[in-house]
């Protein structure tokens, strides 16, 4: 775990750049941010700061709202959740209008509008890099956390994409472990639909979920073969459709012509996607382990489900895994109730709240201490954050329009409405915007 949060190598420091921008979809709410009062038992007014955020954040967000409650009882945090293309749009416009809330969840890095480079740079992220919490943050994660020097989100740790899998319907194919090369888990696919079971829940309907199988494929794909290629990216001395993300849309593809996804993977849901996997009809789904707990929630028993690298190479020492800051959260520079929205976080900061968070969600804590887990199904993709990690594809674009290109023309290839040299060539165009 050193090695994980103080590496130094540039393989390590690609890795530590990060990102997180990967996010689940439940309720949409208005936020606003005026100061709402409501009289307590005792007389005295409480401060009401509202937090809109995404799915997988609402379960660490529920319960520290809920302690920090008994900590400052004057305050209380009044917590929402959006889908992540309707984060993208209404709170950065609720941002720039000056009406977003007091809280709101932030993108480690670049690469998409509500990312922390993005809405610091516009100057709409307060400034929390007086808090004690900040200095401890790894010097490989600061670019995930700063711009020009100051820290503008709070994250409580990293997370990985990988399969999340059923071992029940591993076992009802005798299956007997992961694999870990390309020719493998083609072969575990082929037991799994000859037995009756999905091979892989894709719910692709669900716009963020299209990019997972890419980016789980790219980083041996492409970063195992060349590690500066976003370097060369960003000189403009490499692009999509002449990388290892022409093999990985081909990979993505042969998937899908081999039926081992589930009918209409364009009509099927993240939360259809979750429940197929947690229940068994599906084996495997491709997801972050963010959202780890939302399929075990589903499950009827959190045993039966955990996970592997998707092994993107047919040479196990070539295959490398995308990791990322989790997605996190800033408070409104221009928010009414900055200050307090500022205390909150820093009480997000104090290590056993980090625990907690990074608990919630399967994630590899910030920073550590004695009391700091690391949950099991994760253990498996430890090795790899050593040399064989890169930053989630995103978080390294130069703006906020390749992404959903990205969504989209997945989307199409899935339809058959688009070749995969269309669909470069429209990342490669947006990239250069």
């Amino acid at each position: 775990m050193t090695d994980l949060l103080h590496g130094a190598r540039v393989s390590r420091g690609q890795f530590l750049r990060m990102m997180g921008g990967l996010a689940a979809a439940t309720l949409a709410t208005a936020c606003s941010t005026r100061p709402e009062t409501t009289a307590t038992t005792g007389g005295a007014a409480t401060t009401e700061l509202k937090f809109i955020g995404v799915a997988d954040q609402k379960t660490p967000m529920d319960e520290l709202a809920a302690a920090y409650a008994k900590v400052k009882p004057a305050v209380r945090i009044t917590p929402s959740y959006a889908p992540t293309d309707q984060v993208q749009t209404s709170v950065r416009t609720q941002l720039g209008a000056g009406n977003a809330p007091d809280l709101h969840v932030v993108y480690p890095g670049n690469g998409s509008a509500m990312s922390m480079s993005q809405i610091a740079g516009a100057g709409l992220l307060a400034d929390l890099s007086a808090q004690t919490w900040t200095q401890t943050i790894p010097a490989g994660f600061k670019p995930a956390f700063q711009l020009e020097g100051k820290t503008y989100i709070y994250s409580a740790g990293s997370s990985v994409i990988g399969a999340v899998y059923n071992k029940k319907a591993f076992a009802k194919a005798g299956i007997d472990a992961p694999p870990t090369t390309w020719t493998e888990f083609l072969a575990v696919c082929d037991k799994l639909k000859k037995v009756g079971v999905v091979p892989i829940a894709l719910g692709a309907q669900t716009p963020w979920v299209t990019q997972l199988i890419t980016y789980a494929l790219v980083p041996s794909t492409v970063y195992a073969k060349d590690p500066t290629f976003d370097d060369k990216q960003l000189a403009g001395q490499a692009s999509f459709a002449d990388s290892g993300w022409r093999q990985a849309m081909e990979m993505y593809l042969e998937l899908q012509k081999r039926g081992f996804f589930n009918d209409k993977p364009n009509g099927t849901t993240f939360e259809q996607q979750t429940s197929m996997v947690a229940t068994g009809k599906a084996a495997m789904a491709i997801q972050v382990s963010a959202v780890l707990p939302d399929f075990r929630k589903a499950a009827s028993s959190p045993d039966d489900l955990s996970m592997f690298p998707l092994p993107g190479a047919d040479d196990a020492n070539q295959v490398w895994i995308p990791a990322g800051v989790v997605v996190g959260l800033g408070a409104n520079a221009k928010g009414r109730n900055a200050e307090e929205a500022k205390a909150f976080i820093d009480y997000l900061g104090k290590q056993e709240n980090i625990n907690a968070w990074a608990k919630a969600i399967a994630a590899i804590p910030l920073t550590q201490d004695a009391s700091s887990t690391i949950d099991p199904a994760v253990q498996s993709f430890l090795p790899f954050t050593k040399d064989r990690a890169v930053p989630f594809m995103d978080q390294r674009w130069p703006n906020a329009e390749v992404q959903p290109v990205h969504f989209a023309v997945v989307q199409e290839l899935l339809a058959g409405d688009s070749t995969i040299d269309e669909a470069l060539k429209k990342m490669d165009e947006a990239y250069r915007k």
